[in-house]
């Protein structure tokens, strides 16, 4: 039987496990929701034992689905929602408290007494993160003045804290591995990104004492092994870790300098890779650990809004104007335009290149006139034009014109966003044969690890089929468009 490689795929509203065969094509997958808890407004909370219990449950669907015997998984490659925050106990394996999501805003408090004190230039000269609560390290620092006796139980050695990666090799590995990976490091807000190990001083300025942080690894090392895991045989090696996001920058075999993609999940997420040495932004971008292999580090830079797909989510949910998320594109193309409508989807704040925790969702532009169709295509319209402004950033930054942007994730597969995209951006939009860019990262990562893969010159010869969306509208309508946005993020 061929080797196989399971990966696990650890996202916002759900878990997804994809076996793949040595040729990197997917055997099965399987999939399984989770709550979704907002105990106040802009807060936003996973219960962790929902997230382990999504993970045994699409383990448990891909499983079945496959013709594979167990035995044949020769590699684990996890990637995950990068700066959401769990604490639990070492010695029950029992949570201290919900994790706290990277959506959520309740440390934006802490976030601006902090930057009053003039301390956000050392988190980004260290970081290349803002203090912004979408980093772990500030949603560490509220778990520690929150959580009755955390401290004290801390200090004895008995709490465990990291992000979701850390979390899920723990479980894996029956209580045994208490690691994570540089990306999810880079995400905390306590990693220096130049030596790649935790900064003691960024550590006390946020209260986190830096004996409970994780063992830090690069993307393709061994960092634990199975024990006691349903249907799987012990001692499978967990050998590929990257966040979500790196995991697809990876996964597109964006590997030169200048290369970019777009993942449209929960939110949307531009990278760019910019070679082995961090550049620093000038437009509120991030610098980020695009991934470490053996010793050679290679760094991005980054734009995330929060919203993206949550936006459709959001009319199907919560205004029931569809039924399904795929039903958008048909409601959309009813109307050649959004009829003067826009909408700016910051309902949890608005990330780069603004960082305004405090802005929320707007829909301005409505007539008598408007209806379903219009507001559909605002929304889409809205996801769409987030990019557009971290696209320039990025040019800025890195100093390249980007000729072509790689999209992935479930929402790139909407053919009207993807055009929407392209006449916006004014560039040409490559969508793969297989949006999963995410997990194929991860089992890329894990590949490597294993030694089924030797190199990433075997990975671009896998990424060569794909459908491509190119500019349409004229230069007149589009920046009459980029317009209207403007002035409804300064009311938003």
């Amino acid at each position: 039987m061929p080797d196989i490689i399971l990966v696990i795929d650890q996202g916002t509203t759900g878990t997804t496990v994809v076996l793949f065969d040595s040729q990197f094509r997917v055997v099965s997958r399987g999939y399984q929701e989770f709550r979704q808890i907002y105990p106040a407004p802009g807060w936003v909370e996973h219960d962790p034992d929902d997230i382990w219990r999504s993970v045994l449950a699409s383990l448990d669907i891909a499983l079945k689905k496959s013709s594979s015997n167990p035995s044949d998984i020769k590699a684990i490659g996890i990637t995950n929602q990068r700066e959401t925050t769990v604490v639990w106990n070492r010695q029950t394996g029992k949570p201290y408290y919900n994790a706290i999501v990277w959506q959520c805003c309740r440390s934006a408090d802490i976030c601006e007494k902090l930057k009053d004190k003039g301390n956000e230039d050392v988190f980004w000269g260290k970081t290349g993160l803002f203090l912004d609560p979408y980093f772990s390290g500030t949603k560490l620092t509220w778990y520690f003045r929150n959580v009755p006796n955390l401290r004290e139980e801390a200090l004895e050695g008995k709490v465990a804290a990291g992000t979701v990666d850390t979390f899920l090799v723990w479980k894996l590995s029956g209580g045994k591995t208490y690691v994570t990976d540089v990306t999810n490091a880079s995400r905390t807000l306590l990693m220096d990104i130049k030596s790649l190990s935790w900064d003691e001083d960024l550590c006390d300025i946020l209260e986190v004492p830096v004996k409970i942080l994780p063992e830090i690894k690069g993307s393709t090392e061994v960092f634990g092994h199975t024990l006691n895991m349903p249907g799987i045989p012990d001692g499978i090696p967990i050998c590929g870790i990257a966040g979500d996001q790196q995991a697809a920058l990876f996964g597109q075999a964006c590997f030169q300098p200048g290369e970019a993609k777009c993942t449209y999940g929960t939110g949307s997420f531009l990278l760019m890779n910019t070679g082995n040495e961090p550049v620093f932004s000038n437009n509120k971008l991030l610098t980020t650990v695009a991934w470490k292999l053996k010793d050679e580090t290679t760094y991005a830079l980054e734009g995330s809004t929060f919203i993206a797909g949550a936006a459709v989510q959001w009319l199907r949910d919560g205004l029931n104007i569809i039924e399904n998320a795929a039903d958008i594109e048909e409601l959309a193309k009813q109307v050649s335009d959004t009829g003067g409508v826009t909408m700016v989807p910051a309902f949890v704040g608005l990330g780069a290149p603004h960082w305004r925790p405090d802005a929320r969702g707007l829909i301005t532009g409505l007539t008598r006139g408007t209806n379903r169709a219009h507001l559909a295509r605002a929304v889409l319209e809205g996801i769409a034009l987030q990019n557009v402004e971290i696209l320039y950033a990025m040019e800025s930054d890195s100093k390249q014109k980007l000729s072509a942007l790689k999209v992935d994730g479930g929402a790139s597969e909407n053919n009207l966003l993807m055009q929407m995209q392209a006449d916006l951006l004014r560039c040409r939009i490559i969508r793969p044969e297989m949006v999963e860019a995410t997990a194929l990262g991860a089992a890329f990562f894990a590949g490597i690890g294993a030694g089924i893969i030797k190199n990433t010159g075997e990975i671009t010869g896998m990424r060569n089929e794909y459908y491509s969306f190119e500019p349409e509208i004229d230069d007149d309508e589009r920046k009459a468009v980029l317009e209207r946005w403007r002035i409804a993020v300064d009311k938003a």
